[in-house]
């Protein structure tokens, strides 16, 4: 039973829930910056719940309270506002790898990618951020348990942590939010070099033997705690 209005927590903790909710709210102005309109989404998990951008509602114009909560089946157990019709999508990538946090975006340059039915090859190492490849997910309509089932198949066979949608947008996902919106960037500046080069000649891509490599260098990129120097 969908819950609303002033009692919608009574499923749920609501200080436990609190966090991913005003992480909803803090992150989703970032949208803008990378979806028009308002056709992004994104999502914030706390166990078995998760928290969801609303639907059709402007990215600065809702409070942590009205931010919807769904749980893992789909079913809104808290929020003053209806969710994103990508909940599907959403609570199927947590079922199935239980990421922290997921972006949904129609950025220009991966939704380029997506009509041109173009997976992204590694074409530069920053592709290891999210995986060896960004691979493409078959079409189906928007909002529905196909297309979720889609970008499942897709990111699990690439073993990747986002997925180009054809005919539609890019996913990407992330251990928080502030990663997952990152990552999206680096994905949508990929995708953005990657057609460019295409419009010059055939960009070279790295071996699985390079990617190999990066994805090492990655283990101990940034700062380290004292004892790993």
């Amino acid at each position: 039973m969908t819950r609303d209005g002033p009692g919608a927590d009574t499923d749920a903790d609501p200080d436990r829930l609190r966090e991913a909710r005003e992480a909803v709210v803090e992150y989703a102005p970032a949208l803008a910056e990378l979806t028009p309109g308002r056709t992004g989404n994104l999502s914030v998990r706390d166990g078995d719940r998760v928290a969801v951008t609303p639907t059709g509602v402007p990215y600065d114009a809702f409070d942590a309270t009205d931010v919807p909560v769904v749980s893992l089946a789909g079913e809104r157990v808290a929020g003053r506002m209806a969710p994103s019709s990508e909940v599907p999508m959403h609570t199927g990538i947590y079922k199935h790898d239980r990421p922290g946090a997921i972006v949904h975006t129609h950025s220009p340059w991966a939704t380029t990618m997506a009509t041109l039915h173009r997976k992204l090859p590694p074409v530069h190492y920053m592709i290891a951020a999210v995986g060896r490849e960004v691979p493409l997910a078959d079409y189906a309509p928007y909002g529905t348990e196909e297309l979720a089932a889609n970008v499942v198949a897709a990111m699990a066979e690439a073993d990747s942590d986002a997925a180009i949608l054809a005919n539609h947008g890019l996913v990407v996902t992330g251990p928080d939010i502030e990663t997952a919106v990152e990552n999206t960037h680096h994905v949508e500046d990929l995708c953005r070099l990657y057609l460019r080069a295409s419009a010059v000649g055939d960009p070279h891509v790295l071996s699985d033997e390079q990617m190999a490599t990066v994805e090492e260098r990655f283990e101990s990129y940034g700062q380290q705690p004292d004892g790993d120097r």
